[in-house]
């Protein structure tokens, strides 16, 4: 395989500062409904990247579960790689690569813990095998073989048997990233693509103000 010869020309399709929502977190919205119509598999996957301690960074793909103002959440371990290394540095990066779109979004800024309210009112929401699986799963622990698993699964799956409600547990719940900045990315003929950002001159996911600006590509 010669990867120097794989690549995609993009049509051209512009992006400018006249067309944008008003908000971020409209505009968001507006692309991730655009994600949805084009039928692309779990539109609201993103790659989120955190460094731990130290400053090794890693990356994984996780679900956004809510889009607001404030900023985008999904739900994890506290336990977790993840969340070890926000606990550490309170800051992340997340990406929503829609490729077949030629669109991407980059969301960077501070994260903090979800209140428990919300996590409780998303939690109810999650099928029953999910709930049981967050009981049972020690997130990003060694595990001897698949069986540990399924055992522990079995095990959980046993203590709720006469259990109509499931609860959340104490260790798994949701993560914000409240935007300092949101990029815009729209692939264009050339490589010569369109990055619109807005910028934050006020709080980490508040009211603002914001700036939009354009990006060299």
């Amino acid at each position: 395989m010669d990867l120097r010869q794989w690549r995609v020309f993009y049509p051209g399709e512009a992006l400018v500062a006249a067309d944008l929502a008003a908000t971020w977190h409209e505009q968001l919205l507006r692309w991730l409904h655009d994600a949805l119509a084009a039928g692309l598999a779990e539109p609201n996957s993103m790659v989120l990247a955190t460094c731990d301690g130290s400053g090794r960074p890693a990356s994984r793909a996780v679900l956004c579960k809510e889009i607001d103002e404030r900023g985008v959440v999904f739900y994890t371990n506290y336990t977790s790689a993840k969340s070890h290394d926000l606990g550490a540095t309170r800051y992340a990066s997340a990406t929503f690569p829609w490729i077949a779109l030629h669109r991407q979004v980059h969301v960077r800024g501070p994260a903090e813990r979800v209140d428990p309210d919300e996590t409780a009112a998303y939690w109810v929401t999650r099928p029953r095998g999910a709930q049981l699986g967050a009981w049972a799963s020690a997130q990003s622990s060694v595990l001897p073989d698949r069986q540990a698993l399924e055992d522990a699964v079995a095990t959980v799956a046993a203590q709720f048997a006469d259990t109509a409600e499931v609860p959340p547990p104490p260790h798994w719940g949701g993560w914000r990233i409240r935007p300092e900045s949101v990029e815009f990315w729209q692939g264009r003929a050339n490589r010569l693509h369109d990055r619109l950002l807005f910028r934050t001159t006020g709080a980490a996911g508040g009211a603002g103000p914001w700036t939009v600006e354009r990006l060299a590509p």
